[in-house]
């Protein structure tokens, strides 16, 4: 197996798009990662996408994209794991170098949110869920990660004040990332007196409807060496997928992300890393009790002991693992498909050293975690400076 490192990476502004496109957003953010690695062709294309029919009305993405870019011929997919899309596409397009099936691919992730209403954007998350045992019944995800934190809760002791630490830290965070979707700082009482949405979650606690695209140029490592131009090499050394019972009600403990553990040890594994050597971490924190359950999952707190490791600023720029940097899908936002592409722009960005203020120091092995639905699927990659 081939190795693999990051050359490009591209980004568009998170938040309502109104006079932008899916397709356009697309193209925006690959355009950008294609100037950053500095080429202009790709022997592959990968789009992380969760729902275009139900949001854009628009499927045969891959095709349609590829066109968009004036690559029509390229070979093009689009991958969907609901929420996980984009981290699915980055190991689809890993898998394609690393077998040598490709030099370069280019790998994105999109989601256009904004062009249904509420109520249609909730169905449409909601298709992620177990239809049967879960939308017939009327249940959305906010209600499925309510019932995951009163457990946590129940179990550990975890508390509402060390959930609404996580959104103070990560609005914090947002507010030193020009990308990010809110600049909005908030306190724990700000979190604790906004709208219930399902108790204990409040509106404070929930990621929010976001258009976005994040793109990166990935090469093999000769190709990439190539490529360089005196800029710190980053590989991809470590590609974990898991998945889980879909349903709840099916899986054998509440207490705990498996997916997310296992694509952890497997990405840890491939890597030849442990959690206590990882130095920042993307997590996919969709409502707040999700970073503390996948901090734990991932082992780099004890089980049950996230919430904890909240409150004591663990997990905070400066501390012993900084999780999500970036502002995280809480302020950064959430645009479902390409959450998992902009959590690795991120680790890329840091592990170059060109964070700014919010950049983490000494950081040379980074993690990026995105997750489906309540936790159905999980990617998990580990990044490293070569």
């Amino acid at each position: 197996m081939r190795e693999v490192a990051v050359i490009g990476t591209g980004l568009v502004t998170f938040g309502e798009m109104w006079s932008k496109s899916l397709r356009t957003l697309w193209a925006e953010a690959a355009l950008n990662a294609l100037e950053d690695a500095g080429v202009d062709k790709v022997d592959g294309i990968t789009v992380g996408c969760m729902s275009p029919g139900l949001f854009n009305g628009q499927e045969h993405l891959a095709s349609l994209l590829a066109d968009e870019l004036g690559m029509a011929g390229v070979p093009a997919m689009r991958v969907e794991s609901a929420c996980a899309s984009g981290g699915l596409a980055l190991r689809a397009g890993f898998a394609e170098v690393a077998a040598g099936l490709a030099d370069v691919v280019l790998v994105t992730g999109v989601e256009k949110m904004t062009d249904v209403d509420g109520a249609d954007a909730t169905y449409a998350l909601g298709t992620a869920a177990d239809q049967e045992w879960e939308g017939f019944h009327g249940i959305t995800f906010p209600g499925l990660y309510a019932m995951l934190a009163r457990i946590h809760m129940q179990q550990f002791g975890t508390t509402r004040e060390q959930l609404a630490k996580v959104a103070v830290k990560n609005h914090a965070n947002g507010l030193l990332n020009a990308h990010a979707q809110y600049h909005l700082k908030v306190s724990v009482d700000d979190v604790l007196s906004s709208t219930m949405v399902a108790d204990p979650l409040r509106l404070l606690d929930c990621s929010p409807i976001t258009d976005g695209a994040a793109a990166l140029v990935i090469a093999s490592l000769d190709r990439a060496r190539e490529l360089a131009g005196g800029r710190p090499l980053v590989r991809i050394t470590g590609s974990g997928l898991a998945t889980d019972s879909i349903a709840l009600a099916n899986r054998g403990d509440l207490s705990e992300l498996r997916a997310v553990r296992l694509a952890g040890e497997r990405a840890y594994a491939m890597a030849g890393r442990s959690p206590r050597e990882i130095h920042l971490a993307e997590v996919h924190d969709c409502f707040t009790i999700a970073e503390v359950m996948a901090v734990e999952a991932l082992g780099f707190f004890e089980r049950g002991t996230g919430g904890q490791a909240v409150d004591r600023g663990l997990t905070s720029l400066g501390g012993k693992v900084p999780v999500n940097p970036s502002g995280g899908l809480k302020a950064k936002g959430h645009p479902v498909g390409a959450t998992g592409v902009a959590q690795v722009v991120e680790v890329v960005t840091q592990l170059r050293g060109e964070a700014g203020q919010r950049q983490v120091e000494g950081a040379r092995v980074g993690l990026a975690q995105n997750m489906g639905g309540s936790g159905g699927s999980s990617v998990v990659h580990i990044l490293e400076v070569a």
